[in-house]
């Protein structure tokens, strides 16, 4: 593709029947027999140089594009429907749980990861050391170091949400290799239902909606979705980024963005833009997403576990209250998670030209009969008709760099002119 710079690139036009060689005077005329010659004007020639001067409009390069793709298996943006996965070991499920599409990978070839989720916290509550190796620490405190490694400021410990620093995160991380560059900001959007606390029986608690044991009791396999008659029965919660409204701060983790209360179903929709609920922060270059455990605990009722040394399965929590909001969120609002991927690319425009009098034969061989190569139809000697199909680039040295396909081909005759947008993506 390098020699796409040079001076001497040409285009050349691949047509179907209906070049032909000239055979005498009268096929070498335009319309009527009278007219430019065409062993003069490209009669006789497969290819038109290209001018490589900017000014001249015939080749633009460098322009930067962005573009989007859903973010979920089958470029979808949304992913409702989600699985855990029984593979993950006891202790691979005190640090994170993977979500999947279309099945649990235990149980179909199907499916399609596409992210983990995680329970951080800064001193380590809500998680406990199964292996006895890990020297009195635990995997929630594991995570919160990792991701603020990663995501923060060398000497910030702790994440801060909205001006307050907070030692509980959620962590929703999204796999790499769908994301192309990064996730598109302001097509994000998380829908959340309430959790409910459950008894040891499995009934949920009659006297409000969440069970009044003790924290360490209301671990993410004792709890379920809020729809059942309690305080939130079937109520759901929407966070977007704030990208619409707010620019972007820029730290070690990129360009982060507030995760506020809001909707982007039907158009961007904050709730409250001038004094929004802030759930976390969206980090689009690392593909991740932090929340606030406090807010999730006072907005949702997760009551996340903070224990010392107890084992929460905090993400259960997370992945029940998002797979479950599909069942309260209405049949007008999308449940789960909605997101994209976006990717900036630079494109080469080369713009080809095609003159009344060029590339109105073709030497396809139905073109023509006989020996002499006449015209298969004497109406074609004076008015031929042919069709462009293809458009190949070439350089200097007449090797093909790149073929661009019309979507139908193109009739080509003496009262039909053409210009065809070549676009080079890099």
């Amino acid at each position: 593709m390098a020699y796409l710079g040079t001076n001497n690139l040409q285009m050349a036009v691949q047509q179907k029947a209906p070049q032909l060689q000239a055979q005498n005077n009268a096929s070498n005329a335009g319309p009527g027999g009278s007219g430019p010659s065409i062993a003069q004007d490209f009669g006789q020639r497969s290819y038109t140089f290209l001018d490589q001067n900017e000014a001249a409009g015939d080749v633009i390069r460098g322009q930067q594009e962005v573009v989007t793709t859903g973010l979920f298996a089958g470029n979808t943006g949304s992913f409702v429907s989600m699985f855990t996965s029984s593979n993950l070991t006891a202790t691979q499920k005190t640090y994170y749980q993977e979500l999947f599409s279309s099945g649990d990978p235990a149980k179909t070839s199907l499916a399609n990861s596409e992210l983990s989720i995680a329970y951080g916290h800064f001193g380590g509550s809500g998680s406990k050391d199964l292996t006895g190796n890990l020297n009195n620490d635990t995997p929630s405190r594991a995570i919160y170091k990792q991701y603020a490694q990663l995501l923060l400021e060398p000497d910030d410990k702790k994440f801060t949400i909205n001006g307050v620093d907070t030692d509980s995160i959620y962590i929703l991380n999204f796999n790499r290799s769908r994301m192309r560059e990064e996730l598109d900001p302001g097509n994000f959007e998380i829908t959340f239902a309430f959790l409910s606390g459950s008894r040891p029986d499995g009934t949920a608690d009659p006297t409000g909606g969440q069970y009044k044991g003790v924290n360490a009791t209301h671990t993410g396999s004792a709890v379920m979705i809020d729809n059942k008659g309690g305080v939130h029965n079937n109520e759901f919660i929407q966070v977007i980024d704030d990208s619409s409204f707010n620019q972007a701060t820029v730290g070690s983790g990129g360009p982060v963005y507030n995760l506020i209360s809001g909707s982007i179903d039907g158009g961007t929709d904050v709730h409250n833009q001038s004094s929004p609920t802030y759930f976390g922060l969206l980090f689009p270059k690392y593909g991740v997403a932090v929340l606030n455990g406090n807010t999730l605990d006072t907005e949702l009722s997760f009551n996340t576990v903070t224990g010392s040394q107890v084992q929460g399965d905090n993400p259960v929590k997370l992945f029940l209250s998002v797979s479950g909001s599909d069942q309260v969120s209405g049949v007008d609002t999308n449940g789960g998670i909605q997101a994209r991927a976006s990717e900036r690319t630079k494109a080469s425009y080369f713009f080809c030209r095609v003159k009344s009098t060029q590339y109105n034969y073709s030497n396809n061989p139905s073109f023509t009969t006989g020996s002499e190569g006449r015209p298969a139809y004497d109406s074609f000697v004076n008015n031929p008709q042919s069709y462009i199909t293809t458009v190949g680039l070439y350089n200097n040295s007449n090797e093909l760099l790149a073929v661009a396909k019309l979507s139908q081909p193109l009739l080509k005759n003496y009262t039909r002119e053409a210009l065809i947008r070549v676009k080079l993506d890099f």
